[in-house]
């Protein structure tokens, strides 16, 4: 016999380190590498003893994460990306709603106004709206070329035709 026993697996650092692994998460893994050494190193020093084997000093050297890791983290970046998009979406809806909801309380009290101001004055701010109206109307149509005036009582044109 070679002194090595049996029913030792030819690989039980595998088998301690999943062990060991399992108890964090990545972000621990990366975070507290000397304790995850630690435990790998004292679970692996004792898993070895069982078999007449020694050991010195255990180090981890290099750590990587499969494919699939680097996926996962990747969708759950993009997938905390995706959230606050939509908290935004939702933060942005309810600011809207409110912005709307003001608006048409404004619009209400402003509604509210005008027809006491109307029951008070009576037609007199309806007259003197028209006016404004007829006003702007009139200052609009002066400034545009394809407006000519005539006047009312005919004596000012140029065509003087006999009237019937």
């Amino acid at each position: 016999s070679s002194g090595i026993n049996a029913e030792w697996p030819l690989r039980p650092g595998d088998e301690v380190l999943k062990s060991v692994v399992a108890q964090y998460d990545a972000s621990e893994l990366i975070t507290q590498r000397p304790n995850v050494s630690m435990a790998v190193a004292d679970n692996l020093t004792k898993r070895a003893e069982t078999f007449g084997i020694y050991l010195d000093d255990i180090s981890i050297t290099h750590l990587t994460f499969g494919s699939d890791f680097a996926r996962a983290v990747e969708n759950k970046q993009v997938a905390q990306q995706e959230a606050e998009r939509s908290r935004f979406y939702v933060e942005k809806a309810e600011f809207e709603k409110t912005a709307a909801i003001t608006s048409a309380e404004g619009d209400a009290i402003a509604a509210k106004m005008l027809s006491d101001a109307f029951k008070k004055v009576g037609d007199s701010l309806i007259e003197l709206r028209k006016m404004e109206a007829a006003e702007e109307i009139a200052h609009n149509l002066s400034n545009s070329r394809n407006v000519t005036y005539l006047p009312s009582d005919n004596k000012g044109l140029l065509l003087n035709l006999p009237q019937q």
